[in-house]
């Protein structure tokens, strides 16, 4: 099964394919008074209940002996259910087609999280993997009661059970269980989201004895969505539906005040919604919604333009108050002692701007209330956290909202999607029909939460025999989570803030992630205050590797100064003071793969005006390593940079999938370009002005890189890590100081385009 079900349409109760439900009791050993008692159990209708520390809630067989997973996360683009349906299909010994993976819908899988921080297989995969080993465990035993042979002796093909001794005595997991519910009692650890982890008493296979996990099996999704056979967020259709759009202002924190209805009565149908700050239309004709938020007439509250000038940013960010600064990483030594002795020091600055989720199209969402219960569609990649928000905005109980993740035009953190989800929920309730809301491509690119801009600050002391005798590393921006990382709390999406909710902005940055030692370390992090605290088209949020590509561009590219300063060439001088074994086996990996050239940066001899460079970088996320060395052509005379050439080196621990790995560190490769050479959100001091694919221009496909190698380092003896983003992270650090490497000259501020590359070169 290499092709997620939707579960739009689909009860629990359905997808089991059960005339009725069969609670199995089997914490214990089955045993024949378990048995027996299956009549009964049907007549009852028991129906274990849809709760984390439940077996039923993960895993259940189907009358024709298919696998149902229930999975509380979902799949943004890299084919994550596949290798879901490897690891269950694995631990239940039956072949990977017969499993369907189920995910993200509220009805039918628990909170696991959603798509967060790369935990799609490190955590939702791991409890997965403890529910199917259960799962196969009490089959096992219900199977050792129907064979009369200790489980012990039974060996699981192919979903059939049989005798070790005598194959012929056998009976199927189909037979045993097929239709009815499991109910099992987990060892749930009492948490919710990315954390929940529930057990049984069996354990997974030994890594050994794995046939299906480790395998390249190849998702199925992609035709269907390639020649539009699948439907996406934005074909859902309900009866009584109608098109809804919210307006917002030209000035950000201005009110609307006073609403003109009588100048959208000549459109048939068109309903106007204004609360507070809050206003949108709805119409029962899309394009109606759309002449309707053109052409109502609203008078808007007088206020100061809020932003700065955009070339004043970095200069704000400087001096700005500090609300909260945090020492993190590991310390060492006194680093302010170790400076006053140093024979030379090294100092830098680097500046990352605010960057736009971007995605193919702007969020769509669509939520039907009918009295106390509600129903929402919605590309959210965190469904279980809408369900919570929604039931607090609406005040009706957590249980009658169902949440379907439905697929949208992707996501890569804390997007415009959990908005949207608020904003239909204000028009459906105010209208009191079911709403579609799709956002204009303005309000997508130009309203979502953004990426932080931040400075960073790193500085290195040498000894009179250029040791690196201190370092320290300091990064300033806007918190990663003013909008916190989902949906779940009112005041963290637009609907809220424009109703007037009490605001409750966090505090949240980060440290390069390395295992470089020196005599004395320290790196620490400090947020200022948001632009705008309410209703902001530059609220800050998480951006996929929420801070990392900023934190290492800045990190990685000073290590690279570092070394240049001590004539040494920028792989061995890592290699003296990375002390892990894992990242020194995948640099050198990265290194013998590209074929690197030993010698200090920058490149001499290159004349003309096209010149060719080399760089590495590497990063830590979460347990996972990376390392990238890219390879680019600079044009001199237009500065327009092409990253021709990548390796990848890649730690994860085990692999489940590697094709879907390939893929994965290949869409990070691609966007982490596009960050590096092309992303920023500009704003004038009214509002955002990069609102569409011209003013917010990202990598187009005559720029991705001609060639992307791979040195995928398995460890199958350990537990997954992660790869949804990691290897994002050291990309736009590569690519500058493979641009030093070519030109000599060292860029600190992202993106390189061609403007800005000329202007450095100049």
């Amino acid at each position: 099964m290499t092709k997620h079900d939707n579960p739009t349409t689909l009860s629990r109760r359905a997808v089991l394919m059960g005339t009725g439900a069969l609670v199995v009791s089997v914490g214990a050993p089955v045993g024949i008074e378990m048995l027996l008692s299956i009549d009964e159990a049907r007549a009852q209708g028991a129906k274990p209940p849809l709760t984390p520390d439940q077996l039923s809630s993960y895993i259940a067989v189907n009358a024709d002996g298919t696998v149902n997973a229930y999975f509380g996360k979902m799949d943004m683009g890299h084919g994550l259910f596949v290798a879901i349906g490897q690891i269950v299909a694995e631990e239940l010994d039956v072949p990977f087609k017969a499993v369907k993976v189920f995910m993200g819908d509220t009805a039918t899988s628990v909170n696991q999280g959603g798509a967060s921080g790369s935990t799609g297989i490190q955590l939702g995969g791991k409890q997965m993997r403890m529910a199917a080993a259960e799962a196969r465990r009490v089959l096992l035993e219900m199977a050792s009661t129907r064979l009369t042979t200790p489980a012990d002796q039974l060996i699981v093909v192919d979903g059939v059970v049989s005798a070790a001794f005598n194959r012929d005595k056998k009976v199927s997991y189909a037979d045993l269980i097929g239709g009815k519910y499991f109910n099992v009692q987990l060892d749930w650890n009492k948490q919710m989201g990315n954390a929940l982890y529930a057990p049984g008493k069996a354990q997974p296979k030994p890594f050994k004895d794995h046939k299906i996990v480790g395998q390249p099996i190849k998702r199925e999704d992609v035709f269907a969505k390639v020649f539009a056979q699948e439907d996406f967020v934005v074909d859902i259709k309900v009866p009584g539906m109608v098109h809804g759009r919210v307006i917002r202002p030209e000035i950000a924190g201005a009110v609307p005040v006073k609403v003109d209805e009588s100048s959208v009565k000549d459109i048939p149908g068109v309903q106007v919604v204004h609360q507070n700050g809050f206003l949108g239309v709805a119409a029962p004709k899309e394009w109606d919604a759309i002449k309707a938020m053109q052409q109502l007439k609203v008078e808007w509250s007088k206020v100061e333009p809020p932003f700065p000038n955009q070339n004043a940013l970095y200069d704000h960010i400087r001096k700005a108050a500090v609300r909260k600064r945090e020492v993190g990483g590991k310390t060492t030594g006194n680093v302010e002692e170790a400076f006053k002795t140093a024979a030379k020091v090294i100092e830098a600055e680097y500046e990352w701007p605010f960057q736009s989720h971007a995605c193919m199209g702007p969020a769509c969402c669509v939520v039907a209330i009918n009295g106390d219960k509600v129903d929402c569609w919605s590309g959210t990649q965190k469904s279980h956290f809408v369900q919570i928000g929604l039931a607090a905005q609406l005040n009706v109980p957590l249980a009658n909202v169902h949440v379907r993740w439905i697929n949208g035009p992707g996501s890569y953190g804390r997007n415009d999607a959990d908005d949207c989800a608020a904003d239909c929920a204000v028009l459906a309730k105010a209208v009191g029909k079911p709403v579609r809301l799709q956002y204009m491509r303005d309000q997508g690119t130009g309203w979502d939460p953004k990426g932080p801009a931040s400075i960073h600050i790193a500085r290195a002391a040498l000894d009179a025999q250029n040791n690196v005798i201190a370092y320290e590393f300091k990064s300033k921006g806007f918190s990663r989570v003013d909008v916190n990382t989902n949906g779940s709390k009112l005041f963290d999406t637009l609907a809220g803030q424009t109703l007037g909710v009490a605001l409750q902005s966090g505090d949240g940055f980060g440290v390069p992630a390395e295992s470089y030692e020196f005599p004395n370390k320290r790196a620490s992090w400090e947020t200022i205050a948001p632009l705008l605290d309410r209703s902001s088209p530059l609220r800050s949020s998480h951006l996929r590797d929420p801070v990392g590509p900023q934190i290492h561009f800045a990190s990685e590219s000073f290590i690279d100064e570092v070394a240049t300063a001590t004539n040494q060439d920028p792989i061995e001088f890592r290699l003296k003071h990375v002390k892990d074994p894992r990242d020194i086996a995948l640099i050198k990996a990265a290194a013998q793969k590209f074929g690197w050239d030993t010698r200090p940066s920058p490149k001499k001899g290159q004349t003309g005006n096209n010149v060719t460079g080399r760089g590495i970088a590497y990063s830590q996320r979460n347990g996972t390593r990376a390392a990238v060395i890219a390879e680019v052509n600079v044009d001199r005379t237009t500065g327009k940079i092409f990253a021709k050439r990548f390796t990848v080196a890649h730690d994860c621990g085990q692999i489940i999938n590697p094709d879907g790995l390939e893929k994965c560190i290949e869409g990070n490769i691609v966007q982490g370009i596009s960050r590096t050479l092309w992303e920023e959100v500009t704003f004038d001091n009214k509002s955002v002005t990069s609102v569409d694919w011209i003013s917010y221009p990202i990598l187009d496909i005559t720029e991705t890189p001609e060639k992307i190698d791979f040195v995928l380092i398995n460890h199958p003896e350990l537990p997954p890590t992660g790869a949804g983003e990691p290897s994002i992270r050291p990309v736009a650090a590569a690519i500058a100081n493979a641009i030093f490497d070519a030109t000599g000259v060292r860029i600190r501020r992202v993106p390189f385009s061609p403007d800005k590359v000329k202007q450095a070169l100049s």
